[in-house]
């Protein structure tokens, strides 16, 4: 019978996101650390550098039996839990995080509609069908930014309307 991997988030101590990958790397323990790109600006010069998306956390997908074996991993705090158990963290919302970080926007015609922000949306199409969220604002006639909870944080999407749905 094949061990059933299962996504967590691990907190972990403040600035150690990318030494706790590379000690998940060196197990041979699944991870998913996603990273944006931002322009930093210092006093004398600028420069692009990669930082979490989700300061302090890292996603890891692991059996039972490596539970206790990432805790281990310095720099690791603790997992995100409630009631003392930790939290498994559906796949798809894992994968909203991984187009969210590839996603640009490509320019598509499409007629403007009555769109308000506020409204609950959920998506149609593409590999986050089934996601609901929050319209927050309308980006021209065809984009839309969507506020999806992810891990009691939010994730802002930016969407074509072409892929979802007003929720009444």
């Amino acid at each position: 019978m094949p061990k059933e991997k299962t996504w967590y988030a691990l907190y972990v101590k403040s600035r150690n996101e990318k030494k706790v990958a590379t000690e998940l790397k060196g197990l041979n323990i699944d991870y998913y650390l996603p990273l944006e790109k931002k322009l930093k600006q210092w006093s004398d010069r600028k420069k692009w550098v990669e930082e979490p998306l989700f300061r302090s956390y890292i996603f890891v997908h692991i059996e039972q039996k490596e539970y206790y074996e990432v805790l281990r991993i310095n720099g690791a705090v603790k997992y995100v839990s409630f009631e003392g158990k930790a939290v498994a963290v559906p796949p798809r919302q894992i994968d909203a995080i991984k187009i969210y970080l590839q996603q640009k926007d490509p320019e598509t015609d499409m007629n403007p509609s009555d769109w308000q922000e506020g409204k609950e949306v959920e998506v149609m199409s593409g590999k986050l069908t089934g996601l609901r969220g929050k319209l927050v604002k309308v980006n021209g006639k065809n984009r839309v930014k969507v506020e999806i909870e992810v891990v009691g944080s939010a994730i802002i999407l930016n969407i074509s309307r072409k892929q979802l749905r007003i929720i009444d």
